[in-house]
């Protein structure tokens, strides 16, 4: 079994509560399974469907969750499709939604998929290099191919970079001189030379770290994904279900919490509790991961309008 700490799981778990109700629950990021492993483990008559598109993933996860053999399965797709659940025979809707965002461990150390600035890779990003899955386009791609304009515009909106034109424009005076960024170290070496000194010392942290998240999330469409995966999420609940979702950037808990926002203030649910909730000081010294986590629930409305009622106080659940 490889190791893996989930992030937050005893808030997940406190979210999850009463245990007995929960019947099906659906993690959207399966990952290697340590979330949907806690929940089989303490919610003793749930079913998880996971949802991952990396073929690595859903391989050790299959592993990891044996012991569950039957009560959980596993959709080899993007959690942006997650609303086709609801076409399926008998669906009554999910007790829970699960996401935990971000990039795994595993996907890091593993220098081929060429996520990690501090592994030497080709540069490619993609969650699943399968030909006719979601993502096609390569980090070296856009590299290769895009304009300064269409850099800089990724850098700042993904990677919220201070110096995304300065590095844009290296990249691409570098492309016009000839020069070829094949490997994440080449990408690093020239972030290196384009970024004076003085500047990478008052970084805070890895001068390319931002810029290789950026290119990630535009990779795999990941903010995109995250919307549809929200508002589908929200079509498969159950009457009083929660959604959890576990944040590690702004970018992604700024779309959580606007869309709770949102639904709220349309009468479909509630955030519980209003403000994010944040590990404890322990969890962060034991799991690094964890030190910029943010946890946000939404409880949807336990009644549903139907067709002919004439109560305004019940809500109505989206279709």
């Amino acid at each position: 079994m490889k190791e893996h700490v989930p992030v937050m799981v005893n808030e997940v778990l406190a979210a999850l509560m009463p245990w007995e109700e929960v019947k099906i629950a659906v993690d959207a990021t399966l990952g290697l399974g340590g979330h949907t492993g806690s929940i089989l483990s303490n919610c003793k008559g749930a079913h998880v469907i996971g949802f991952d598109q990396d073929p690595f993933a859903r391989k050790i996860a299959q592993d990891n969750l044996s012991q569950y053999s039957g009560r959980f399965e596993i959709e080899a797709d993007n959690f942006r499709h997650i609303e086709k659940l609801k076409d399926r025979p008998g669906w009554r809707g999910a007790s829970a939604v699960l996401f935990d965002l971000g990039i795994s461990n595993m996907q890091i150390t593993e220098s081929e998929r060429g996520f990690s600035f501090q592994e030497e890779g080709p540069l490619d990003m993609r969650m699943d290099a399968a030909e006719g899955t979601n993502s096609e386009l390569t980090a070296k791609e856009i590299l290769d191919s895009w304009s300064i304009k269409e850099l800089t515009e990724v850098f700042r909106k993904y990677g919220e970079e201070q110096y995304a034109y300065q590095i844009a424009k290296g990249i691409v005076r570098n492309r016009e001189a000839g020069e070829s960024i094949v490997t994440t170290g080449d990408l690093v070496e020239l972030i290196r030379k384009i970024l004076p000194a003085p500047v990478q010392r008052k970084m805070g942290g890895h001068p390319a770290r931002k810029i290789f998240q950026a290119l990630r999330i535009a990779v795999n469409d990941e903010m995109n994904a995250l919307e549809e995966a929200l508002d589908g999420s929200l079509k498969i609940l159950a009457p009083g279900g929660k959604i959890i979702a576990i944040s590690y950037h702004s970018l992604e808990d700024r779309i959580v919490k606007t869309r709770f926002r949102k639904w709220q203030e349309e009468g479909l649910g509630r955030a519980r509790p209003r403000k994010a909730i944040t590990p404890s000081e322990t969890e962060i010294e034991n799991n690094h991961k964890s030190r910029s986590a943010k946890l946000r629930i939404f409880e949807s409305e336990r009644k549903i309008i139907r067709k002919g009622d004439k109560d305004d106080a019940i809500h109505r659940m989206p279709t």
